[in-house]
């Protein structure tokens, strides 16, 4: 087996067929079309995220404008014609309210695994025929590219329903493109918002780095923006909303107000909410906590899993809180998608000083993680509905158990960034996996299944269950430990392992050791990390076509 990326173009993925000779090529997310040579000679089955039948390039964009209660994944043999080949295999699944990219990380990719699975258990077997689309019980349906001037928002007269249905089906690509304050940028995430009211259009507040825009009946919170290409932006990609539109002239009339900061704009006050939302609030904030018993719940969510060090300090605040409270069992994340991929790589492409940022981001991330490696008073679990990566894996491994939706990927580390590491990973990864495991992940840097990750010892328990269920049978589950008679047992337990832990190496050595080789990374001009995270930022394909046969890049 092997892969070949098909950003890197025909050409690389030609070179790689003829070097394999493979039997069966699975085409899992493709941007563009195989070369015909390719697929003229070997077996080639493409996923397409829509039902058997269904043809296009925007299909689960159309799903979620025409409000699908129910969508579907069709593995497809490649032909001359776009989505036209026989079926081998097929999926259906229920569409949740959320962003395009969270339901394709979530539900679609649930479903195209299994479709994917089975079609080639079809192939194998011999026997089984794909079937034709030209069968009567396939409805073909033709589905045009889905264009902005159909994710167009009309600030007066869209309700906040039609208006948060076109933000999530345009998130996490392309987003919808709109003008604020003169400016052409494209609006990325939607959220409802149940108080703030205003003028249809008009812009209304920020809140930890989202902007507040009122529509013909309510508002939504956006929480993120990207500035055209051909703006002149030099940052032209997505970043948190209101650092955005704080590079952007004030409207007229707004007044001197506060003076202003690169985070936010002066103009526009920042509406705080607590960190304990009472239930009949239906509002957005990326960091939430709930208790129950004597469980507490620390739920965030950060577009991407990228955490900036904005993220990382008030995600460490609210960790504080939480650790004030009287609970036995304290559970991090538990939302569905992104856990975390660590330091927000945007936020520090952006920065006028990214190596500074990159400085200051780390240090803040590895303060995080510090906090949850030193509690020792209660029993703390890390809850991955979706992926993680980099310093966000590290964050879940300070945890003492960590649990992992099934269909969550993980990629525990750091190398395709041109970086050595941190957040206490020479500590935690070890200790989980062994020297030499630990060793072959972060050289390797390759994604880790969430199956392998609880074989290897990476992850404690999987939770098979779809997105839409993640966070209520975590709670479930975590009710489940807090009424486990040993577990006092076991916390006392943990606080004696980490006293004899710090007595061999305290953990201020394993941050001295890590950060300083990060320093003289960020530090260096000449680094590849330079060039590696602006390529990735930029969306520039970076490193091998074939990951698999030279262990990584970087």
């Amino acid at each position: 087996m092997d892969v070949v990326l098909a950003s890197h173009g025909p050409d690389a993925v030609r070179a790689a067929v003829r070097e394999v000779r493979p039997e069966l090529i699975v085409a899992p997310m493709l941007k563009s079309a195989l070369p015909e040579d390719v697929w003229q000679e070997h077996t080639c089955l493409v996923v397409h995220p829509g039902p058997p039948g269904d043809r296009g390039p925007s299909s689960l964009d159309w799903a979620i404008a025409e409000e699908a209660s129910e969508w579907g994944v069709t593995v497809l043999q490649a032909e001359a014609a776009m989505d036209a080949g026989d079926i081998w295999a097929d999926g259906s699944f229920p569409v949740p309210p959320a962003g395009k990219g969270d339901v394709y990380r979530g539900e679609v990719s649930d479903a195209a695994v299994a479709a994917v699975l089975l079609a080639v258990r079809r192939y194998a077997d011999g026997s089984f025929k794909p079937r034709p689309q030209s069968d009567p019980g396939t409805r073909v349906v033709w589905r045009d590219f889905f264009r902005q001037e159909q994710r167009r928002i009309d600030w007066e007269n869209d309700s906040t329903a039609t208006v948060l249905r076109k933000l999530r089906g345009a998130d996490s690509q392309p987003g919808v493109l709109d003008e604020l304050c003169g400016r052409e940028v494209f609006l990325h995430g939607g959220h409802p918002e149940d108080r703030l009211r205003g003028q249809p259009g008009e812009l209304l507040a920020t809140r930890s780095g989202a902007l507040c825009r009122a529509t013909r009946d309510g508002a939504v919170w956006i929480p993120e923006l990207r500035p055209r290409k051909n703006s002149g932006d030099p940052a032209p990609f997505r970043r948190p909303a209101a650092s955005v539109l704080a590079s952007f002239p004030a409207p007229p009339g707004s007044g001197p107000g506060m003076p202003g900061s690169n985070d936010r704009p002066y103009w526009l006050p920042e509406i705080a909410v607590p960190l304990e939302l009472p239930p009949n609030r239906t509002t957005w904030s990326d960091i939430r906590y709930r208790q129950r018993d004597d469980i507490g719940f620390l739920f965030f969510s950060f577009p991407s899993g990228a955490m900036s060090t904005n993220h990382c300090r008030r995600l460490l605040a609210a960790y504080r809180y939480a650790l004030t409270r009287s609970t036995s069992v304290l559970v991090l994340g538990g939302a569905r998608d992104f856990f975390s991929n660590g330091i927000h790589l945007n936020v520090i492409e952006a920065s006028s000083d990214p190596a500074g940022e990159s400085w200051t981001n780390l240090v803040a991330m590895n303060d995080l993680v510090e906090a949850v490696l030193r509690t020792t008073d209660r029993l703390v679990v890390a809850a991955l509905g979706g992926n993680a990566a980099a310093g966000g894996v590290m964050l879940a491994l300070a945890a003492d158990e960590v649990w992992c939706r099934t269909g969550s990927v993980l990629n525990p580390h750091y190398r395709n960034m041109g970086l050595y590491g941190s957040e206490y990973w020479t500590y935690s990864l070890p200790r989980r996996v062994g020297a030499e495991t630990a060793e072959r992940l972060t050289s390797e840097a390759l994604p880790v299944s969430a199956a392998t990750a609880e074989r290897i010892g990476l992850v404690d328990r999987l939770v098979p269950v779809p997105s839409q269920e993640f966070t209520g049978e975590v709670e479930r589950l975590a009710a489940e430990v807090a009424g486990d008679p040993d577990l006092a047992r076991r916390i006392t337990a943990k606080a004696t392992a980490r006293h004899a832990d710090e007595l061999q190496r305290p953990l201020a050595e394993y941050r001295r050791s890590e950060l300083a080789r990060m320093r003289a990374v960020f530090f260096d001009p000449q680094a590849p990390y330079h060039e590696l995270r602006s390529a990735f930022v930029r969306k520039n394909p970076t490193g091998s076509a074939r990951p698999l046969a030279h262990g990584g890049a970087g």
